[in-house]
């Protein structure tokens, strides 16, 4: 049985058995080419895209948008969804009623109150390319390398698909700041330290994860991480 406590293999490796696979690889759809749909410019050729590139990946791939409260996870995953036209999944939309209302309270969620919200994501992820897109984006805070692993036993219901992690970071106080100023959701300013102190960033060893720096401007934080995007898709042909 996997133990979310136990990291489990990096992307892009098989699983050792075919066994117990979900109906959702046997409903995947053969990937079909991704074009990187960009605003036009006039001095572009129609075959590609405002990168210069025709992006045929070879893998299906599940974009996960991560980082604590306030680093920017929507407004980066809408932006890279639109660019990719891919569907985009908002995470917070996952949470039961019981969760949001703790977050509302000020009382930070525990383990077991995220295991089953990771799982739902994972699956909504797989139900999306299951429906015959190339990819799918996601914003997940995953806080913690074993929420991260518990994303990453993607592959093994989907054999061929690749996991990709974009980590937003942040210093604590620019966080405060921006979710002190949110209007209308449920988290608070005074969640962003609770998530902090259990943060565990990326480790160099967890090789499917990118680190941008979100204290820039939106735009150019919206840009570097379309740029980390594109990359590992010319990567996968």
């Amino acid at each position: 049985m996997l133990s979310y406590d136990t990291p489990v293999s990096m992307n892009g490796q098989s699983p050792t058995s075919t066994t117990n696979i979900t109906a959702t690889r046997q409903a995947m759809a053969p990937n079909t080419p991704l074009k990187v749909s960009m605003p036009a410019d006039k001095n572009m050729n129609s075959n590609t895209t405002a990168f210069g590139l025709d992006v045929h990946p070879a893998h299906h791939h599940i974009w996960l948008v991560t980082g604590p409260a306030g680093c920017g996870k929507t407004t980066v995953a809408t932006h890279l969804a639109k660019a990719l036209g891919i569907p985009y999944v908002e995470g917070d939309e996952f949470h039961t009623a019981e969760s949001i209302t703790k977050m509302s309270l000020g009382q930070p969620l525990t383990d077991e109150d995220r295991w089953d919200w990771l799982t739902r994501l994972r699956e909504e992820a797989l139900k999306q390319l299951a429906l015959g897109h190339d990819g799918v984006v996601v914003t997940c805070s995953a806080l913690k390398r074993k929420y991260r692993d518990v994303i990453r036993v993607a592959p093994y219901f989907s054999p061929g698909l690749q996991v990709h992690f974009i980590y937003l970071d942040a210093p604590e106080e620019v966080l405060q700041q921006r979710v002190a100023k949110r209007q209308g959701h449920y988290m608070g300013a005074g969640m962003v330290h609770s998530q902090i102190a259990i943060l565990q960033p990326p480790m160099r060893d967890e090789v499917d994860c990118v680190t941008i720096d979100v204290s820039r401007s939106g735009d150019e934080v919206c840009m570097d991480a379309l740029n980390q995007v594109v990359t590992k898709l010319a990567e996968d042909q």
